[in-house]
C-alpha cells in the first residue's frame, strides 16, 4: 500500500493518501492507512492486518497541465488532446498550495473520471513574505516562517529573503534548497 494507490474498501473506490507500516512491541504488525472515498469525498483511516486482502483498483495515468484556479475548482488541460477539465478543490485537498500555472501533474483516472492527481516530488516557488533575519542568529537549526507565492506557509533558514525561488518538497511542504538559476 502506498500513497496515490487506488483500492476498493467495503465496495467503494478509495485513494490512499498516507500509509505507514506499524510494528508495536509484542503485537502483530499492521498498516495504518489514510484514505479518501471517491464517491462522497470522506477521508477516513483504516487499519489493515497482514492477513487481510485488499482489491487494487487499476487507475490510468495521464499527464496534464495545471492552468488556473477559480471558484469552481482547478482547471487542468490534457497535454495530448488539449481538453480542459475542472477538478473540484475538495478532490485534492491542500495540493493546490504547490501548484502554479503551467505545472505538469499526473492525473489518475478511473474510467474517464479524474479521481486524484500526483504532484511532482519537488516544486520551485518564490518567497512573497518572510520576517527579516534576526541579528546574532548564528545557530544552525534556527528557522523562520515564510509564505510562498501560492499561499503555502513553510519554515526556511534565516538567510532566505523575499523574492528568492526555493525548492519545496510536496510530500511534507519542507524547504529543500534554493533553486538554481
Amino acid at each position: 500500500m502506498r500513497p496515490g494507490m487506488g483500492v476498493v474498501v467495503d465496495g467503494k473506490l478509495c485513494i490512499c493518501f498516507h500509509a505507514a507500516h506499524v510494528t508495536p512491541g509484542n503485537l502483530r504488525a499492521f498498516v495504518q492507512a489514510r484514505m479518501r472515498c471517491i464517491q462522497d469525498g470522506v477521508m477516513f483511516e483504516k487499519r489493515l492486518r497482514s492477513t487481510e486482502e485488499i482489491e487494487v483498483a487499476y487507475l490510468d495515468k495521464r499527464e496534464m497541465q495545471y492552468l488556473y484556479s477559480d471558484r469552481t475548482g482547478l482547471v487542468l488541460m490534457d497535454t495530448e488532446s488539449f481538453d480542459q477539465v475542472t477538478l473540484a478543490k475538495e478532490m485534492i485537498g491542500e495540493a493546490d498550495k504547490y501548484l502554479k500555472p503551467d505545472t505538469k501533474v499526473t492525473a489518475l483516472l478511473h474510467g474517464e473520471k479524474i479521481v486524484s492527481i500526483d504532484l511532482p516530488k519537488v516544486v520551485e516557488l518564490a518567497v512573497t513574505e518572510t520576517t527579516p533575519q534576526p541579528r546574532g542568529a548564528t545557530a544552525t537549526n534556527q528557522m523562520k516562517d515564510a509564505t510562498m507565492e501560492t499561499g503555502l506557509k513553510t519554515r526556511v533558514p534565516p538567510f532566505i529573503e523575499v523574492g528568492e525561488v526555493l525548492r519545496i518538497s510536496t510530500e511534507d511542504g519542507s524547504y529543500l534548497s534554493r533553486a538554481k538559476g
